[in-house]
């Protein structure tokens, strides 16, 4: 039966926390499969999203001087621009402290209540604060937090519990006899060692007087919602009320992506609570593994933090999707190494893939003028090429269902490398110098291409980008998302008579030295260094956020002869700013003009109205010329 709806789910990502290359990892993965179920035909909905209450984040935004809101509604953006440049397809981003997931919150808070399944009882425990999380005496590590290894304290209060132990059998006999339910295999083990223990009951609240930032308690004002009770709620408030849930058939959730490390609040807090509430849990979790850098632990102290937007600059975004999902079986932890990282660039997408692309479009300009040639004689090497195609087209649906991303790719590299020997075997430069040879090197040159076709295809989900510009050279229009899976069940679907286009190169090769002076800079100490007058180090530079932004309205300021007031389009939101720009320009001939502001200036308030960035220009006495490209850029590029 043909799957209508498919719904996958990232973690929410605490909104304290700086992007790094273990929060795009999750995020590419549950991107690829979800690019690769609508060209399926699947209806899709893709969610991401950041966490945004408790402790923490109330700590940051005093030791800042500003509201918690004020200080999330910073933060989030970070990871909204890192998903766009990493050409996230997600379909919606909840953010914990938007009304229509707080709502859902309280409504599930006083059903749950209202049923008994609250209680409010006296605790007294060890209190981790950055874990925002109890721990009982026999759950501590030498005395601190098993998870964090940190200081815990000593805590008696009065607290709301959510009737977690009643559902423990339930729980261990779902995990049990679904052998989906928890993947990999080994996650499944960790939690059913973890429910040995008896189950206890979860605090679900947190005094006001101690924890002022959160979703309060529908039933008493003078306590607000663990942070996990609310956050672990975004994966159905996204689609309303718990009767719309229901009826969106888009749950249960058909993947929930975790790290490791939360595994045990999402399949035995988020499970329970699921059950409370009357719904299923997710058809599947899937805990993946820690990244860790030269086999060392990623730390801000050791210097080694991978961050992931200096990979795209250095690398692009097409290899940096490809090198994660492909380095190491997913669910495995991995070690990230830019030597490992040049190496699948150089062997397997430039040397492999790109030079595929390169010998069949340079040798279909040379023998065919560009045209792609009927096919005419068939021989037992182009059965041997169609038969390997299918092949790997059925394996790859099979492997998607088990989320084998390494294996998946080396399937594909199984049909890149089979191409690579078809064109070696045939030898199309032999077949040109003969009357004979010439038709059949109309089928050598046809086979070769649309295998590339096929590879175009099966490898969209994973680099976007760089297949859209693969079927631009192999003459084919329509973008890979009409084309979908459909189109490569039968072999033949490039039409002859395409012109192809020779382009640059997908993947170009860096050479030996580039890759010495690369490594080199990468290992090399970071040093701090002096003040010397205005001059400014390049972290300091990194500190201002430029980002490209079209104009979508200008009007002029009343009573102002400089200013224009812009709506201006930078990706993730229109942003309202204000530009000292009318003595040089007209409103309307601002409209559609692709400008570059500075994206995380304080907002400030210029003649009652509040400017939430700057437009860059210069002034050329006193003429003001606004900063520009040669060509348009897409809105919210980062300008480095």
């Amino acid at each position: 039966m043909q799957q209508n709806k498919f719904y996958i789910t990232t973690p929410i990502y605490y909104v304290n926390d700086v992007p790094h290359i273990g929060h795009a990892y999750t995020t590419i993965a549950a991107d690829v499969v979800a690019r690769y179920k609508r060209l399926e035909g699947v209806e899709v909905f893709f969610l991401t999203g950041t966490d945004e209450h408790g402790q923490k984040v109330q700590q940051a935004a005093n030791d800042v001087g500003v509201s918690p809101q004020e200080h999330v509604d910073k933060l989030h953006q970070r990871f909204k621009e890192l998903w766009v440049r990493l050409n996230i397809s997600n379909n919606d981003f909840i953010r914990t402290t938007e009304e229509r997931h707080k709502k859902l919150v309280r409504d599930i808070l006083q059903e749950l209540h209202s049923r008994d399944e609250i209680y409010r009882d006296s605790y007294e425990g060890w209190y981790c604060t950055p874990c925002e999380r109890f721990w009982t005496e026999k759950d501590l590590a030498e005395g601190n937090c098993p998870e964090c290894q940190r200081k815990v304290d000593k805590i008696k209060e009065h607290n709301y519990f959510f009737r977690m132990g009643k559902y423990q059998q339930w729980l261990i006999d779902r995990i049990k006899n679904d052998p989906h339910f928890i993947l990999p295999a080994s996650r499944k083990n960790e939690v059913l060692g973890f429910l040995e223990k008896p189950l206890e009951d979860l605090c679900i609240s947190r005094p006001k007087s101690r924890l002022a930032w959160g979703i309060p308690l529908p039933f008493d004002g003078d306590y607000v919602t663990y942070v996990w009770f609310d956050a672990l709620i975004n994966y159905i408030s996204i689609h309303g009320s718990l009767d719309d849930i229901k009826a969106s058939g888009f749950w249960p959730a058909d993947h929930n992506m975790v790290g490791k490390d939360i595994l045990t609040t999402h399949a035995v807090y988020w499970s329970t609570m699921l059950k409370a509430i009357g719904l299923e849990p997710p058809k599947n979790i899937f805990a993946h593994g820690w990244w860790t850098v030269n086999g060392q632990k990623m730390s801000k102290s050791l210097q080694n933090v991978v961050e992931p937007n200096q990979l795209i600059d250095q690398f692009g975004v097409d290899v940096i999707r490809y090198f994660l999902l492909r380095e190491v079986p997913f669910g495995q932890d991995g070690d990230f190494s830019h030597k490992a990282l040049i190496g699948r660039l150089n062997s397997d997408l430039a040397n492999n893939l790109g030079n595929l692309l390169n010998r069949t479009v340079n040798m279909m300009e040379k023998y065919f003028a560009g045209v792609v040639p009927t096919p005419a004689t068939n021989g037992p090497e182009d059965k041997a090429l169609t038969e390997k195609s299918g092949e790997v087209i059925a394996e790859v649906r099979i492997l998607y269902n088990e989320l084998a991303y390494n294996k998946i790719l080396q399937k594909i590299w199984e049909l890149v490398d089979t191409t690579n020997q078809y064109i070696d075997k045939t030898g199309p430069w032999n077949l040109a110098k003969t009357d004979e040879g010439k038709e059949r090197l109309k089928t050598v040159m046809y086979n070769s291409a649309e295998s590339l076709r096929v590879l175009g295809v099966l490898l969209n989900p994973f680099m976007p980008q760089s297949t859209e510009s693969l079927m631009k050279q192999l003459g084919i229009e329509a973008p890979i998302a009409e084309q979908g899976m459909k189109s490569i069940n039968q072999w033949g679907g490039l039409k002859p008579g395409s012109q192809t286009q020779k382009a640059k190169q997908l993947f170009p090769r860096i050479e030996d030295k580039q890759a010495a002076q690369i490594l080199t800079e990468l290992s090399s100490p970071k040093e701090e260094k002096k003040d010397n007058g205005n001059q400014i180090t390049i972290d300091e530079f990194m500190k201002v956020e430029l980002r490209t932004g079209k104009i979508l309205e200008a009007e002029k300021v009343k009573k102002s002869k400089k200013l224009i007031q812009l709506k201006v389009d930078i990706g993730t939101e229109t942003r309202q700013v204000l530009a000292g720009i009318s003595e040089s320009y007209e409103p309307e001939d601002l409209v559609g003009r692709t400008v570059i502001i500075v994206a995380n200036l304080k907002p400030a308030k210029l003649m009652g109205i509040e400017s939430q960035g700057m437009v860059l220009a210069a002034s050329n006495d006193g003429n003001i010329i606004l900063a520009g490209f040669d060509q348009e850029p897409g809105q919210g590029v980062q300008v480095r």
